[in-house]
């Protein structure tokens, strides 16, 4: 039992979020969890909704919390919420409350391959934020995910929509790769890094162990069943996801996918000392949802 800590928690009804939050509740950490939409309560939690993270529905109820954990974020753009109000403008505001909180620590996820030498206008926005954090004042970790995959998780959703059709669609080659992280180490890992000093003021890439092609991911993933797995030309992909709302990749989704980013899994187990799960295993052996 974890005594005498108290967590903010953003972005509280997000995949991601969930898992934290449910990991904490059980540990008997005292949440203060905040969403613009409604939320399952936990334990130990106060519930907070604000559709603009208003600073009067929250600044004394997070007062003098330990940590801030910051998960806000979108991965698509529309004309009611860009990159920059959501990724970069929010996070400024959240660094402010905090401040003014006087929380003691800061952590934010952002994104694998986001850089200072990005053109990419969500790493941009994110790169954007990570500067914001580190600008602040405060001790402050900031992880670089890959995806991260577990029971709803939107990159397992988006195959299973698929697969209900009958046909995984790949664009290009499908030999870059992906290096995914399940939802169960991402949240001791952030759990870890609230009280764990060699944690503060340290970038580091939220990344598991198996670097796997995308191909061979959809493969294992749609093993078992009739699904078609179908290559389209990238030029067509783009194309589909300039014109089409509905496709099932967004231009940034693309952009990600075929970036070919990976992280340094060793620095991140060096410092968390965690065993972490193979994804690849949990493929293989179909335990991965």
């Amino acid at each position: 039992m974890v005594k005498s800590m108290k967590i903010v928690v953003t972005g509280a009804s997000g995949f991601i979020a969930k898992n934290l939050r449910k990991y904490l509740s059980e540990k008997n950490i005292e949440l203060i969890s905040i969403s613009r939409n409604d939320f399952k309560h936990f334990k130990c939690e106060t519930k907070i909704i604000s559709k603009n993270y208003e600073e009067n529905d929250i600044l004394k109820k997070i007062q003098n919390s330990d940590a801030l954990i910051h998960l806000v974020g979108i991965g698509k753009q529309s004309v009611y919420a860009d990159y920059d109000m959501i990724n970069t403008d929010l996070t400024k505001h959240v660094v402010n409350l905090s401040n003014k909180a006087k929380i003691k620590k800061i952590i934010f996820l952002s994104g694998l391959g986001v850089s200072s030498n990005t053109s990419l206008g969500y790493f941009i926005s994110k790169f954007n934020a990570e500067k914001q954090i580190i600008d602040c004042g405060l001790n402050f970790t900031i992880f670089r995910p890959s995806y991260i995959i577990g029971k709803d998780d939107l990159f397992s959703k988006n195959l299973k929509k698929q697969m209900k059709s009958g046909e995984i669609i790949i664009p290009g080659s499908g030999t870059y790769s992906i290096q995914p992280i399940h939802v169960f180490d991402v949240v001791k890992v952030i759990f870890e890094s609230i009280s764990q000093l060699k944690f503060n003021n340290k970038i580091i890439d939220l990344v598991g162990p198996d670097s796997i092609t995308y191909k061979k991911y959809v493969e294992l993933f749609s093993k078992g069943t009739t699904t078609k797995i179908k290559k389209i030309n990238l030029e067509n992909a783009y194309h589909d996801a300039i014109i089409n709302p509905k496709f099932i990749f967004g231009i940034d989704d693309l952009n990600i996918l075929i970036g070919n980013f990976n992280g340094n899994h060793k620095r991140l187990s060096k410092i968390s000392k965690i065993k972490f799960q193979s994804v690849l295993e949990l493929l293989q052996s179909s335990r991965l949802l």
